[in-house]
């Protein structure tokens, strides 16, 4: 039987909690025991009382997160048991936090995001610019799109087949479609409308070859004002990846990421042990 020094969980209680979770039809179980479970709700019942009856603490790892509060408290008279205490105040700082288990999930939280983020951003492709502009067009647009040059992301690009080109074109008209669509929305003047500067450079080049010694004289532009305009382009980029870092970290990203394998991804905490090592062992090195 589940016991320790104080007691044992009584067998109406076990039969109770086995049955309900026997009913549950995706719940886990060990490989070795998966295909004697997989239909058979009576079964499986046997299985969860057996480990119910003798390993309440790894009853407990495996399947605490699926039990009640009333049913948690089936289990205290086995709390004298320091592994099955440890799962019952975990589990119940879940089910009901107080605000000191509030503030530390809180933390432990947006630590494990800060370390996914640097992941992401170590593998390079989630915050490139390319695919923030993916998912938030319109931001791009404002902070970075309506000061590049529109004509280069039609292009095709060195080694690109040119079935790639036309894919990449059609996927550059739906973002476009997008920005256009929340300009509307927000009720952007239709002279501001992106798009509109397509027209505008074709007017341009009918009065460039109209007016080509003017146009030689315009082209001429001084290394510091590129310098200038490289610097500019740059710091609003940094702010636009300022931005998207922080949507990331508030959970904005939740069309794009399953924050809930991030926030409970306990190896993301060997990233501030790491952390907190390395800044020891430099702390030690200043002091000597």
């Amino acid at each position: 039987m589940a016991k320790s020094a104080c007691g044992t969980i009584g067998s109406e209680a076990k039969e109770s909690i086995t049955e309900r979770l026997s009913c549950i039809d995706d719940l886990y179980f060990p490989r070795k025991e998966q295909p004697s479970a997989a239909g058979d709700p009576s079964h499986r019942k046997s299985l969860l009382l057996d480990l119910l009856s003798t390993d309440a603490a790894v009853f407990l790892e495996r399947y605490g997160s699926k039990l009640s509060l009333d049913e948690l408290n089936q289990f205290d008279a086995l709390k004298d048991d320091y592994e099955i205490n440890w799962h019952l105040n975990h589990l119940r700082s879940i089910i009901n936090p107080t605000e000191e288990d509030r503030k530390s999930r809180s933390a432990r939280i947006k630590n494990r995001r800060l370390a996914y983020m640097d992941k992401l951003i170590l593998n390079g492709n989630y915050f490139s610019e390319d695919a923030m502009r993916e998912r938030e067009p319109y931001l791009h647009h404002e902070y970075v799109g309506k000061f590049q040059d529109p004509s280069g992301r039609n292009m095709a690009r060195p080694g690109e087949r040119w079935s790639e080109t036309l894919m990449r074109r059609s996927e550059e008209a739906v973002l476009l479609m997008k920005i256009r669509g929340e300009q509307q929305r927000l009720g952007v003047a239709q002279s501001d409308w992106v798009g509109n500067e397509e027209i505008e450079e074709e007017e341009e080049e009918e009065e460039e070859e109209e007016e080509e010694s003017e146009t030689e004289e315009i082209a001429v532009v001084e290394p510091e004002a590129n310098s200038l305009l490289s610097e500019d382009m740059q710091d609003r980029m940094d702010q636009f990846t300022h931005m998207m870092q922080q949507k990331f970290l508030s959970g904005e990203d939740h069309q794009h990421l399953d924050y809930s394998k991030i926030d409970e991804d306990e190896t993301l905490d060997d990233h501030w042990m790491k952390e907190a090592s390395q800044d020891a062992e430099e702390k030690y090195f200043d002091d000597i």
